[in-house]
C-alpha cells in the first residue's frame, strides 16, 4: 500500500491538511493564520506525550510564542473553558491550537470563542439565536489536530460543554466556531489503546448514522454519511485489531470527520440520550453512542426500514433489510468489546425519569426520525441498563 495517496488539501467544509506526517506543517499553518503567540490546547494525558511535545517544540523553533493548557476534564466543563480563557489571556496569546479527543478540540473551540466575549458561555447555547450575541470580533482562528477517530469535532461548528452547576450538557455554537485549518495526520492516532479506538470509532458510525437517518433535507450531506459508514465497516476493525495499520487510521480518520460534515444534517435519540447520561454519570461519549445504538434504532424502526435497506445494499451486507442491517451492529459491536448494555459500565436506572426528560429537550431530539416523548426516552433508557433489545 502507498501511504501517500492519502496526502491531500481538502477545502470542504473547511482547509483540511490530510496526510501522513502533516503535524509538521503546523508551524507554517500558525504563520499563515497570523497566529504568533498560539495556545495549545490538549488533554491532560497528552499534554507530556512526545507527540505534543514535538508539536511545541517545532512551533518554538519557527519562532512562535507557544504554550500549553491542558487542565480539561474528559466532559469539558463551563469551568475549564474559564481556565482556559485565563491562561490565554494572561499569556497574551493570539491563537488556539486544539490538539487531541473531543474533549480538547471542544474546550480549545470555546476558549477560541470566549476570550473576545463579555457574556457567560451559556448566553451562546445553540438555542433560538444566541447564536447573534456573540461578538466575531473578538473571536481568534483555530488550527484542529485530532488525535482520534471518533468525535469529528475538528470540522464541527460547536462545542458541548457540561454545565456542572446543573449537571448538563450545552452545545455552545456559532458558525465561526468551525477551526480555520485541520490537520489530519494519522499517525498521531498509532497510541489510541485499542478500547478507545473502538469507542471513538463507534461514535464516528452513530454521527454518520443518525445524520443518514434524520428527515433534514441535505442530498450532500447524507450521500458523505453513507460513505463514512462504509468506511468504518471496512476500517474501524482493523484499526482496533492492529493500531499501527497506518491505512486503517487514516481512513478512520477521514471517516470520522466526514460523519461530524455530515451531521450538520441532524443527529438523533443516541446523542439525545447520550448527552444528559454523559453529564450525569460523566461517562464516555462514545462508548455511550455505541451501546445506545441498537436501541434507538429498534425505536426508530418505522421510520428507517427503507433508508437500512438501501444502506445494507450499498455495504454489501448478507440482507438488505432492517434486521440483516440490525445484526451487522450487534456483530461489529462484539467484534470490538462494546459492552451490551449500560449496566456492564455502571449505570443504573434510578434516574431514568430524569434522563428521559433531558433527552426529549436534547438540541439532538429534533433530528430524530420519530418525534419521541420522554416517556419513550425513558424506555429505551431503561432497554439499555438491562440489554433488552
Amino acid at each position: 500500500m502507498k501511504f501517500n495517496q492519502f496526502t491531500a488539501n481538502w477545502h470542504y467544509p473547511t482547509a483540511i491538511r490530510a496526510g501522513i506526517g502533516r503535524i509538521e506543517d503546523l508551524p507554517a499553518t500558525c504563520q499563515e493564520l497570523g497566529i504568533t503567540s498560539p495556545l495549545l490546547i490538549t488533554d491532560p494525558g497528552l499534554a507530556d506525550l512526545p507527540m505534543v511535545q514535538a508539536a511545541l517544540s517545532n512551533c518554538q523553533q519557527f519562532g512562535l510564542k507557544c504554550a500549553i493548557f491542558s487542565q480539561i476534564k474528559g466532559n469539558p466543563t463551563g469551568d475549564n473553558v474559564s481556565d482556559g480563557v485565563r491562561v490565554f489571556k494572561r499569556g497574551e496569546h493570539d491563537g488556539v491550537i486544539a490538539f487531541g479527543g473531543g474533549s480538547a478540540l471542544d474546550a480549545g473551540k470555546a476558549v477560541a470563542l470566549m476570550v473576545g466575549q463579555d457574556r457567560p458561555i451559556w448566553d451562546f447555547e445553540d438555542v433560538g439565536d444566541n447564536w447573534l450575541n456573540v461578538n466575531t470580533a473578538g473571536m481568534v482562528p483555530v488550527v484542529a489536530v485530532p488525535t482520534t477517530s471518533g468525535t469529528g469535532s475538528e470540522v464541527g461548528r460547536a462545542s458541548v460543554i457540561t454545565d456542572h452547576e446543573n449537571h448538563m450538557k450545552r452545545i455552545i455554537f456559532h458558525p465561526n466556531m468551525l477551526p480555520d485549518i485541520v490537520i489530519l495526520d494519522p499517525q498521531l492516532s498509532v497510541g489510541l489503546p485499542a478500547t478507545l479506538t473502538a469507542a471513538t470509532g463507534m461514535d464516528a458510525l452513530s454521527h454518520a448514522l443518525e445524520a443518514y437517518c434524520t428527515n433534514g433535507y441535505h442530498p450532500m450531506a447524507e450521500g458523505i454519511a453513507l460513505e463514512a459508514i462504509r468506511l468504518v465497516k471496512d476500517y474501524l476493525p482493523r484499526a482496533v485489531q492492529d493500531g499501527h495499520d497506518l491505512e486503517a487510521r487514516a481512513q478512520m480518520m477521514t471517516a470520522s470527520t466526514m460523519g461530524s460534515t455530515a451531521f450538520q444534517r441532524g443527529l438523533g435519540g443516541m446523542h439525545a440520550l447520550a448527552h444528559p447520561i454523559g453529564a450525569l454519570y460523566d461517562s464516555h461519549h462514545g462508548l455511550l453512542n455505541a451501546i445506545l445504538m441498537p436501541y434507538v434504532l429498534k425505536a426508530n424502526r418505522d421510520a428507517i426500514e427503507t433508508k437500512l435497506s438501501r444502506l445494507s445494499r450499498y455495504l454489501e451486507l448478507e440482507g438488505s433489510d432492517f434486521d440483516s442491517f440490525l445484526d451487522w451492529i450487534l456483530t461489529l459491536r462484539k467484534q470490538l468489546d462494546i459492552p451490551h448494555s449500560l449496566g456492564e459500565i455502571g449505570i443504573d436506572s434510578d434516574r431514568m425519569i430524569e434522563i428521559g426528560i433531558m433527552a426529549e429537550q436534547d438540541p439532538s431530539a429534533g433530528g430524530n426520525p420519530i418525534m419521541l416523548n420522554a416517556q419513550q426516552y425513558a424506555d429505551i433508557f431503561l432497554s439499555a441498563v438491562h440489554g433488552d433489545l
